[in-house]
């Protein structure tokens, strides 16, 4: 049976009325249709829940380990899921898959496959290499996977973006997620280099990476941050749901505090192994590291608050925008998780009570985010194409499949014709003529 809604779109589009082919639209078409790369979010924030309670100060053990496993499962479910569906859209909608990469204001979100990618690396060194189902020169290679997939993806994405010009009154700190990727090498390599011995030779390259690129992501976005000020100057608070772009910003510096403090932690025994530099730059890095990691950590609680207070009545309380506060979870796991490793340092019980709020605050949010964003599935408020962008799709593809066999009807008739009138001339040619 043919919907009312389907059958008012295939009226309006001449030549489809008549076609068996548009006359029904399933639902999963239509999801398929209309999933986005702003479903990415969902598992980072499911990333973010087990990140932050591994990082609790002291860890109660494996109750709780078994608690992020499951988190660490359904990120990976979710990675998949979303990878699957977008593939599948590409094959069977390419039009709209192109659509979504081109867009200026949902192609910033293409990068977040890379930062999923990143969250799962994280689980699997914390809960996959214990068990020794993994070895740590596979987690080394996941490391090289990261960042090559990084560029791969930043790099065209960049591309395409600054191609065209952008309005800066319109701007949000989520355009930096064109950049996040490169970012966040800096958290995975010092993930990594807690499985590698310092005296391996590939220790001091995961360790240069990841400073490298962490420094490149940082500076990068903090110029976006600097323009994400000039804008609230002209056009006050963010509002709607880009209110929700307001705790992106939290991630530069609470992500780079984390990976400077952490990198230097590891440099110093990589650097003493090596013997580089000097004998004390171990301890130079670190010490330094601390206090670049409290500045920016300042920084980024201040970004936090920044959004935060006037977040509740500028936001727009809309079920179909419930995927724009998922950055209400994974932008702030870096001065979260940066709490606890203050309180290592200083040894300071406020830094760890402190971080504990955090993590049950992030725990309970997730809650939240992840009940409404189900109900919002399950109503079709999100990841729910119409029937009539589904046909317009599949319509224009169908017109466009007669021009491209014509095309190639025209370019085998020319080459026959051509076959023909060299056969014509060696034919007319005099069959002695090499003796003369």
């Amino acid at each position: 049976m043919l919907s009312k809604e389907a059958s008012d779109v295939d009226r309006s589009i001449p030549g489809l009325a008549m076609n068996p082919k548009f006359t029904k639209v399933s639902n999963i078409s239509r999801r398929i249709h209309g999933w986005s790369w702003q479903a990415f979010p969902i598992g980072m924030g499911t990333g973010a829940v087990y990140v932050c309670l591994a990082g609790i100060h002291p860890h109660p053990g494996l109750p709780l380990t078994m608690v992020e496993t499951v988190f660490y499962f359904l990120n990976i479910a979710l990675f998949l899921l979303n990878s699957t569906t977008l593939l599948l859209q590409l094959i069977l909608y390419p039009r709209q898959a192109k659509r979504l990469i081109t867009d200026p204001s949902k192609g910033i979100f293409v990068p977040l496959i890379v930062l999923s990618f990143a969250t799962i690396i994280i689980g699997t060194i914390n809960y996959v290499l214990p068990t020794g189902h993994v070895s740590p020169t596979f987690i080394y290679c996941l490391f090289w996977i990261y960042v090559g997939f990084g560029l791969l993806v930043c790099f065209p994405m960049l591309m395409i973006w600054f191609n065209k010009p952008h309005d800066l009154k319109t701007f949000t700190p989520a355009w930096a997620f064109l950049v996040f990727p490169m970012m966040l090498v800096g958290v995975v390599a010092f993930n990594v280099l807690r499985v590698l011995p310092p005296e391996d030779p590939r220790a001091l390259g995961v360790l240069l990476t990841g400073y490298v690129f962490q420094g490149l992501g940082f500076f990068m976005t903090f110029f976006y941050i600097c323009i994400y000020i000039i804008r609230i100057m002209t056009t006050g608070f963010l509002e709607g749901h880009q209110a929700n772009g307001a705790f992106v910003a939290c991630g530069p510096p609470g992500f780079t505090a984390l990976a400077l403090i952490n990198l230097a932690e590891q440099g110093q025994d990589i650097l003493a192994a090596h013997n580089l530099v000097s004998k004390s730059a171990g301890e130079i890095w670190y010490a330094s590291s601390v206090l670049a990691g409290l500045l920016l950590f300042g920084l980024a609680v201040f970004f936090f608050l920044f959004g935060a207070l006037p977040y509740w009545f500028k936001l727009h309380k809309h079920l179909d925008e419930i995927l724009g506060c998922w950055a209400l979870t994974f932008p702030n796991v870096g001065w979260i998780l940066t709490i606890g490793k203050l309180g290592d340092i200083f040894h300071l019980q406020g830094f760890y009570v402190w971080n504990l709020v955090m993590v049950i605050l992030m725990c309970a949010t997730w809650l939240i985010l992840f009940f409404l964003t189900a109900i919002a599935f399950w109503k079709g408020k999100i990841f729910m194409a119409t029937p009539e962008e589904i046909i317009r799709d599949v319509h224009a593809s169908e017109k466009k499949k007669p021009k491209d066999l014509e095309m190639a009807l025209v370019a085998s008739t020319s080459q026959v014709a051509v076959a023909l009138v060299r056969h014509s001339d060696a034919s007319e040619r005099p069959s002695g003529h090499f003796g003369q």
